[in-house]
């Protein structure tokens, strides 16, 4: 789909709008991206139909945009807004604490145009200078770059997931054995490239692999690996084994480094050698054609790739011990997403139709609070209003709309309803989105205020963070989650791409403390509610099974847990 494409476009319209000191264009470019990512249909037949404007929020001037760069693969007023800046702003604009605002000033005054600028302006002590910066400022602005140094050449699983499958599907027909590898098979939260691991005639299998329609490059093809580059800055490899080696192969490029390194010790303590190729004593192959027989000749049971990580998985196989992970087949409902009565792109029955097809038995709506303006949240007589649509909702569909809200944490802790309202609800999301510079121990005390009024039912997102766009807030996680078991609320994790919070080593620490674990999509249109297995892989990631998942749970379960029957 070229959905994701034209979203792109726009959301980069949008910033350079915004270096411009435009005030509302920019929310409309915005809004037109996050709708068209959102979207299930591929935005080609709309355009193929001559039906584009019936997409909310595209009117002539988008339409003839988004007919541009179908057209030409690329957009004349997008060209002509980058030269009238240099194209380093957009990525001093990426640090976080840094909007348009800042980068405009910063360049306007210190001539800073690009993260290296930037980053030696900080070290340099020269952006404490600009009236309205400070010391504070410049430590923030230097950890902000750091942090993405460390994402730096790393993408977002909902970048790289989709188009491993299609890669997949590409390659099915003429392989004999197939899977993906490295971190992607293990979910990390971002990946470097796309490890794809085959068995087949290597003339036919690397036809296919560079057939796909975006590649923008082929750097090398041999008869073992072929890399190819895609034109959103994406490598894929895919290398041919013998049937032989699959199951070594797949082992070797799978695990952690750290992982590997250990089970090769396993095998030299039992006088094996252990490769790619196979498991052997002396020449004999003992073992290699399936990751199985690699582990069970180990004197171990086979340890699901999410856990390959040296956290303690190799002794819990040695002793049998190895959890019973949740799948993404064990999940029964999705307890977090918006409708359009506050940011979301769809209707309230419209998420709950997909979520019905997806096959869920209930789904929770959870729009924002008023506090969140920027997001339209909703104040006391909306919430209300809302539930008669909820109502009719729930006559007209075979799944159960449980009415909730995303409720604003305020700074001292008190919640952005009146009690009377929250009391109303089926189900309470908490969360912090706004003050995000308090101390540790402000934080910490503000949550667990929260949580002793014994309205919430999950903490969604708790740490704060966006990968690649904002480090998490300064907080005691170990306090927050006692002060969840103890008041009976549920931790989030939260599936969407850029948050995937908690994160696994959060959520395991969570599991093991008792606390009960909730993943939600924080869906804001209908695609994002197909980011539940980003969720799963993370609780997969952190050892969690069924029973530590809250929406595992079936209504009536649900109901009963929430005090609802």
């Amino acid at each position: 789909m070229i959905n994701k494409k034209v979203a792109n476009v726009f959301y980069e319209i949008a910033d350079l709008l915004d270096l411009q000191g435009n005030r509302f264009r920019p929310r409309a470019y915005r809004r037109a991206a996050r709708t068209v990512e959102s979207m299930n249909e591929d935005l080609m037949n709309y355009y193929e139909e001559g039906s584009l404007r019936e997409i909310e929020g595209i009117g002539e001037a988008l339409e003839d945009k988004i007919s541009e760069f179908i057209e030409t693969g690329s957009l004349g007023y997008l060209e002509d807004l980058k030269k009238e800046l240099p194209e380093g702003l957009l990525k001093v604009m990426k640090v976080p604490g840094i909007g348009p605002k800042k980068a405009k000033k910063m360049y306007d005054e210190l001539k800073i145009s690009s993260l290296q600028d930037l980053k030696e302006a900080a070290e340099e002590k020269r952006i404490r200078k600009l009236d309205g910066f400070g010391a504070k400022t410049e430590e923030k602005i230097l950890k902000g770059i750091e942090m993405l140094d460390k994402v730096s050449g790393r993408h977002l699983m909902n970048e790289i997931v989709p188009l491993a499958d299609e890669l997949i599907e590409i390659l099915k027909p003429v392989a004999d054995r197939i899977e993906k590898a490295g971190s992607l098979r293990r979910w990390r939260e971002t990946i470097g490239d796309i490890d794809i691991l085959t068995v087949g005639d290597t003339d036919e299998l690397t036809k296919a692999f560079v057939s796909h329609q975006d590649i923008e490059e082929v750097i090398v093809s041999g008869e073992t690996k072929t890399s190819i580059l895609f034109e959103n800055g994406i490598q894929a490899d895919l290398r041919i084994v013998d049937r032989d080696s699959f199951g070594a192969a797949l082992q070797y490029f799978t695990g952690s480094k750290e992982h590997n390194v250990k089970l090769r010790q396993i095998a030299i303590d039992k006088g094996y050698k252990l490769n790619e190729y196979g498991l052997f004593d002396d020449d004999k192959a003992i073992a290699g054609e399936y990751e199985e027989d690699i582990y069970e000749s180990l004197g171990m049971k086979w340890i699901p790739p999410e856990m390959r990580e040296d956290r303690g998985e190799i002794p819990a196989s040695i002793e049998d011990r190895l959890p019973v992970l949740v799948t993404l087949d064990d999940i029964k409902g999705d307890l977090q997403m918006h409708s359009n009565w506050s940011d979301g792109q769809n209707t309230i029955t419209e998420m709950a139709e997909e979520a019905q097809d997806i096959g869920y038995e209930y789904v929770a709506i959870t729009d924002h609070t008023q506090s969140l303006s920027v997001a339209g949240g909703l104040n006391e007589k909306k919430v209300v209003s809302r539930q008669e649509e909820i109502f009719k909702a729930n006559e007209e569909l075979d799944i159960d709309i449980l009415s909730g809200m995303e409720v604003d944490i305020l700074k001292d802790g008190s919640l952005d309803l009146q009690e009377e309202t929250i009391e109303s609800l089926d189900v309470v999301l908490a969360a912090v989105h706004s003050n995000f510079n308090l101390s540790s121990e402000v934080q910490t005390k503000r949550i667990t205020d929260a949580f002793s009024t014994g309205l919430v039912d999950i903490f969604a997102h708790p740490t704060g963070k966006k990968i690649g766009e904002r480090e998490p807030y300064e907080l005691n996680l170990t306090q927050v989650i006692d002060a969840a078991v103890d008041h009976g609320v549920a931790l989030e994790i939260n599936a969407f791409p850029q948050r995937l919070d908690l994160d696994s080593l959060d959520a395991r620490e969570a599991m093991d403390k008792g606390a009960m674990i909730s993943i939600g999509t924080d869906a804001h249109g209908l695609q994002h509610l197909h980011f539940m297995k980003y969720g799963v892989g993370v609780a997969r990631r952190a050892w969690l099974e069924r029973e530590n998942v809250l929406n595992t749970k079936g209504i009536d379960e649900l109901k009963k847990y929430l005090g609802l029957s």
